[in-house]
């Protein structure tokens, strides 16, 4: 008599909850690191959090900090960055992060928890409309309302954050979904979008630009954040070096080419060296490759390099001639893009050129003068010579932000990281720490502002708690300096509202369980840089006291042009 074969035993559920399945499609998509703070609406997925196999998470002290930290995460890995936070106000307090990330383009993926479904719109506790809130702030982002959606919604979210050009997208979904069952089965199923950006140029207006280029006098490469996310710095220095073209880079385009390079002139826009600003002005072929062509950088657009023509290269389409009308617009993936067009340029005669250029370097370097106070560019140097110009480099916003850009000279791609387009003051602490959970073995420098230091620096107990070796040197002006320096020059010297009685912020370091230093000579501060370089188990804060008078040049007054550039006092 034959028996019916009985199914073999397995131990594999066949359901998940739905918090169970956001913690495995982040695994599988190899995500090792979530910053966020919990709360009750998110409470399921924290519970899943505990049984992660790969996936840790780093709870921060406000959800802001988180927001910061995954973009410091994604700029350093070159990954999508992931936060998380509960509903209400946790959602709502990552929504800076999540504006500074689309404005800067990056790569990062926001989890948020909702009240559950029945209550939606009744105004329930800590109940925010978040997917309208976030709409204009986001690359795209999603109400889930079934849990059977939630591993197709994840895997499509995170593919939009960080393909084509990369920005933040947020996930919103309800407790109750959360806790709801689905097939495991859903697991397994593939990733559908429509969403497939356009990576190869167009043969034909390769062309066009390769002729236009070899056919230049006075050509300028003109380059911004979209060459590191494309990883297209060694076809951008293979072009620039066969064909010896300047290199002018935006504050998110250091490190994109080699700035010690001679090549290289180095930022260019309101606070850029006078000599890549003259150089771009005069030139008759500017060489865009993931740049936006934004208002600190052109100053008055009317005015902005008025005798050239444009070679723009942008994987977004709607970045193309929106600001300067590009008469050679390639459309694609940096990367595939000067892969293509570097064999086809012959090199310009650019010795008249280079004439000009070196004449220009000549006469206008970047100068400070030294005196009975420390300068904040002397503590820039003091820190670019101690790390070697090595470091994973962090910057907050305003004058400290421009000065380590002039003087801290990056010579790699993804060692630079800065807010730039929405300019957030408590960005450079937090995004350190998000790059020093990515790249765990190297040196992370914050430098920071003793303004927007006191905005986020609650989360040295985040960082001490993970015994991370990062140095966060704060030049300390006692004042809101850009703010100063804006209102000195524009405002009659009618000083409003820019004065900061600071705190001991050497003691501050030390009550959170940080080293705390401070100097206000030379001799204190390389005193200061040595023992703040010998600490590996804990962060070391350094307060520089500097001159408060000391101005950021040079200087493009906003909405003028390069002609009316102030180069110095």
């Amino acid at each position: 008599m034959s028996q019916t074969p009985v199914a073999p035993k397995t131990n594999a559920p066949s359901t998940v909850s739905g918090a169970q399945a956001v913690v495995r499609v982040l695994e599988e998509h190899g995500v090792d690191w979530m910053f966020g703070h919990p709360g009750g609406a998110s409470l399921p997925l924290y519970d899943a959090i505990l049984d992660a196999k790969e996936m840790r998470h780093v709870l921060v002290r406000h959800e802001q900090t988180g927001a910061h930290a995954a973009t410091g995460y994604a700029r350093a890995a070159g990954r999508v960055g992931v936060c998380t936070a509960t509903s209400g106000p946790g959602a709502t307090n990552i929504v800076t992060g999540l504006a500074d990330a689309l404005m800067d383009s990056t790569a990062v993926l926001a989890i948020t928890g909702q009240v559950v479904s029945p209550n939606i719109g009744t105004d329930a506790f800590q109940e925010a409309d978040v997917v309208s809130i976030t709409m204009p702030v986001t690359k795209h982002n999603y109400l889930v309302r079934e849990a059977a959606l939630i591993p197709q919604t994840l895997r499509e979210a995170y593919h939009i954050a960080g393909s084509g050009r990369p920005g933040p997208v947020l996930v919103d979904i309800p407790r109750d979904v959360l806790q709801a069952q689905l097939p495991a089965s859903a697991l397994s199923e593939a990733l559908q979008t429509r969403y497939r950006p356009q990576v190869k140029p167009d043969p034909r207006r390769l062309a066009d630009a390769a002729k236009a280029i070899s056919e230049a006098k006075k050509p300028i490469l003109y380059v911004g954040g979209g060459v590191i996310t494309a990883n297209a710095s060694p076809a951008l220095a293979k072009l620039a070096r066969r064909c010896r073209i300047a290199v002018t880079v935006t504050l998110h385009g250091k490190g994109a080419f080699d700035e010690t390079d001679s090549l290289c002139l180095g930022m260019l826009g309101m606070h850029g060296t006078a000599y890549a600003n003259y150089a771009i002005n005069d030139a008759d072929l500017v060489i865009a490759v993931g740049a936006r062509f934004d208002d600190r950088v052109t100053g008055r657009l009317k005015d902005f390099c008025p005798n050239a023509r444009f070679v723009h290269i942008d994987i977004d389409p709607s970045e193309i001639g929106k600001n300067k009308p590009a008469h050679f617009p390639l459309q694609g993936d940096a990367r595939l893009t000067l892969e293509a067009l570097e064999p086809m340029v012959a090199p310009p005669d650019t010795e008249a050129w280079w004439r000009q250029i070196e004449a220009w370097r000549a006469r206008y370097p970047l100068r400070w003068k030294a005196g009975k106070a420390l300068k904040p560019q002397q503590v820039i140097e003091a820190i670019y010579k101690a790390t070697a110009g090595d470091a994973i480099v962090t910057t907050d916003v305003g004058q400290h932000q421009m000065w380590a850009a002039q003087f801290y000279r990056n010579r790699e791609p993804r060692k630079w990281i800065s807010s730039g387009g929405l300019g957030t003051m408590g960005f450079g602490f937090p995004a350190a720490m998000g790059a020093q959970f990515a790249r765990p073995g190297e040196l992370v420098v914050a430098i920071v502002g003793d303004g927007g230091f006191q905005m986020t620096c609650q989360d040295l107990s985040t960082s001490v708690a993970w015994k991370q070796p990062l140095k966060i040197y704060i030049v300390n002006n006692g004042t809101l300096g850009m703010v100063r320096q804006w209102q000195s020059l524009f405002y009659n010297e009618r000083l409003s509202e820019v004065a900061l009685p600071n705190p001991d912020f050497a003691k501050v370091a030390e009550a959170f369980g940080a080293v705390g230093l401070s100097a206000r000579t030379g001799e204190e501060m390389d005193a200061a840089i040595r023992r703040s370089l010998e600490v590996t188990d804990r962060p070391v804060v350094v307060d520089f006291h500097v001159d408060p008078e000391e101005n950021c040049y040079p200087m493009i007054p906003s909405g003028q042009s390069i002609k009316e550039m102030i180069v110095g006092d």
